[in-house]
């Protein structure tokens, strides 16, 4: 815990740069921490492993601890999703802005067992965002949650992302993209084989859906051996979310705590990978390396 504090100025300094301190709309007057300063707390806290807010706030230095208390952090956490969502955007625009090639993916978020789903209660307190039970086909595996549908950059740089229940298939997500992107080629695998979203997307938004044909199918040839060595890109982005910001361990019991969650741990990864790239120079997925 030494680093923490040293930790939340670098990312500060980072946040300062990009964004402005401004009061939401049901402040009426400016609280001791700010909003900013409050975005950087989770961000240092996502990467450096603290998933737990009663750990973080049990090894929170003096300077941070006087000015907030842990119920209001977690209010406010949730409220200032958008702010944390509208930063990374601010940051993958910057690493993005000229790529014209991406990858796209997706991966489960389990919440519980599917031993206890007649029981459990998180997330449930809507219909609309309520889980349900889905399956993994790269991991042959039922599982009851979510899905992460994401986009990256070649470099490793999250565009899109968004959640939805896991029994909702990987091809909708596209239906989306093409009011996000356009001149540019997609990579996906087997899961987003649709000719109709593939002609969709194109004249939509000039997207040029790139995937690998089935055996079976007429015509069949194997897909260029770049784009299948490319596709791991975003393969190691989710391994490294799984490692080391612990992105299936689970402590949320709404939806809307959930999905900050989530979006806190993808922004922090963005924004290390900017303070790879702008202080210090080095390949910006090294996400394990000190950055201070």
């Amino acid at each position: 815990m030494n680093n923490l504090l040293a930790n939340y100025e670098r990312i500060l300094e980072v946040l300062r740069k990009i964004s402005t301190d401004t009061l939401l709309i049901y402040q009426r007057r400016r609280p001791k921490l700010f909003d900013l300063e409050l975005i950087s707390l989770v961000l240092t806290a996502e990467f450096m492993g603290l998933d737990s807010e009663n750990h973080l706030f049990r090894n929170l230095p003096n300077a941070l601890s006087c000015k907030i208390e842990r119920s209001i952090y977690n209010r406010r956490k949730r409220r200032l999703s958008e702010q944390i969502n509208s930063i990374r955007l601010k940051l993958a625009k910057e690493f993005n802005e000229f790529e014209n090639c991406f990858i796209v993916d997706s991966m489960p978020l389990e919440v519980c067992k599917i031993a206890r789903i007649n029981r459990s209660k998180i997330c449930k307190e809507h219909q609309y965002s309520a889980p349900n039970r889905g399956f993994c086909a790269s991991q042959q595996m039922s599982f009851y949650g979510y899905k992460l549908h994401a986009i990256c950059s070649l470099n490793g740089v999250f565009q899109s992302i968004d959640i939805s229940p896991a029994s909702v298939h990987d091809i909708h997500f596209l239906k989306d993209v093409k009011t996000q992107m356009y001149d540019c080629l997609l990579l996906g695998d087997k899961g987003y084989l649709s000719q109709t979203i593939q002609i969709d997307l194109f004249n939509e938004a000039n997207i040029r859906l790139e995937t690998p044909k089935r055996s079976n199918q007429k015509e069949y040839k194997p897909q260029f051996y770049p784009f299948k060595k490319y596709r791991k890109r975003i393969e190691t982005l989710f391994s490294q979310l799984c490692d080391q910001f612990m992105i299936r361990r689970n402590y949320a019991k709404t939806f809307e705590g959930f999905k900050t969650r989530i979006l806190a741990k993808i922004t922090a990864l963005t924004v290390v990978q900017y303070i790879n790239k702008t202080y210090f120079n080095r390949n910006i997925n090294n996400l394990k390396t000190q950055i201070i």
